[in-house]
């Protein structure tokens, strides 16, 4: 197919944009290479797919109205995997904007996209952070929704709720993956196994919130790519009266005590972290956890990486890569 990627410069972009060109897909991609963490990172992402067959970049803004219109009206896209977004929980509290603009109107930008050029079908990053202040685990998609603890959250349920009205009016097939902690090499330095090496290596304390007192469902980076691709060939169709438009959790199902993660870390770093305990950060959530049901019986899909497999995979492409 002929594909757009929004975010290709990203951790998951990068990631996604490579196995959808390997697999024999025709990809335009897009990214602004904005500042919000080092865009050196992001320059070298650019430069493991340029060169690749099938494959062009373009240097855009999704929420950049009028040239996501001459980019949809140029392209003649069949689908689109749309992973461009502000992300952070903790960014939000300094800049709420920068997610109005990029995760609300740069939704809507790449929804009249879709809408204008009748693609077949959307594919969309959405976040376990719309589970917000749920408290039964695992997390299911039927689980109610309307308590975000953060905006960050909320700009994602909206996304949710933009895709499903434009799948009712306009009969757009689209699916939101709700990605559970992506980690892995090439990943987003805000991100706490990031910072956690960072600051290992350098002999630095590690910030420890809530004490430690906390869970997280790692998703390896390999794991949410083969989730995407397994949903990108599978546009919901839309029962008699319904929209064909769905929503999926995409995660590990496993989840693993911060206390673990860290022990991991320790292991493949070679070093003992030095621990700052805190309480916990406004935004943020004690636990996280996949109900991973529907996507099994949709695309019979397992993740295969477990943690400390993954987690050595990113300590050995960070000392390659930072030269540690």
């Amino acid at each position: 197919m002929k594909l757009l990627v929004t975010g290709v410069a990203g951790f998951i972009g990068m990631h996604a944009c490579r196995r959808l060109v390997a697999d024999g897909h025709e990809v335009t991609g897009i990214d602004d290479l904005n500042a919000y963490y080092d865009p050196a990172l992001k320059h070298s992402r650019l430069e493991q797919l340029q060169g690749l067959p099938r494959f062009r970049f373009e240097r855009a803004d999704i929420a950049h109205r009028e040239a996501m219109e001459a980019l949809f009206a140029e392209g003649g896209f069949e689908a689109v995997v749309h992973l461009a977004a502000q992300a952070g929980v903790r960014y939000s509290l300094d800049a709420p904007f920068a997610y109005a603009d990029s995760n609300l109107r740069g939704m809507l930008c790449v929804l009249e996209g879709c809408r204008r050029q009748a693609v077949k079908h959307l594919v969309y990053a959405s976040s376990s952070s719309v589970y917000g202040r749920n408290t039964k685990v695992p997390f299911s998609e039927t689980d109610a929704v309307d308590h975000p603890s953060s905006l960050y959250a909320a700009t994602k349920r909206a996304d949710e709720l933009m895709a499903e009205a434009y799948s009712h009016l306009y009969r757009i097939p689209a699916t939101g993956l709700r990605f559970f902690t992506v980690y892995g090499p090439w990943g987003r330095p805000d991100m706490a196994y990031f910072l956690f090496t960072q600051a290992i290596l350098a002999g630095q304390p590690i910030k420890v919130f809530n004490e430690g007192r906390m869970q997280r469902d790692f998703t390896y980076i390999d794991d949410a790519v083969e989730g995407i691709v397994r949903v990108l060939a599978l546009p919901p169709q839309g029962a008699e009266g319904a929209s064909p438009h769905r929503v999926l959790n995409l995660g590990n199902s496993r989840p693993q005590p911060l206390d673990t993660f860290i022990a991991l870390l320790e292991k493949h770093l070679g070093r003992t972290a030095q621990r700052e305990l805190l309480p916990m950060q406004p935004g943020d959530v004690e636990s996280t956890f996949a109900d991973m049901s529907a996507m099994r019986a949709l695309t019979g899909f397992h993740p295969a990486t477990a943690l400390d497999e993954g987690l050595g995979r990113f300590v050995a492409w960070y000392r390659q890569h930072y030269n540690v």
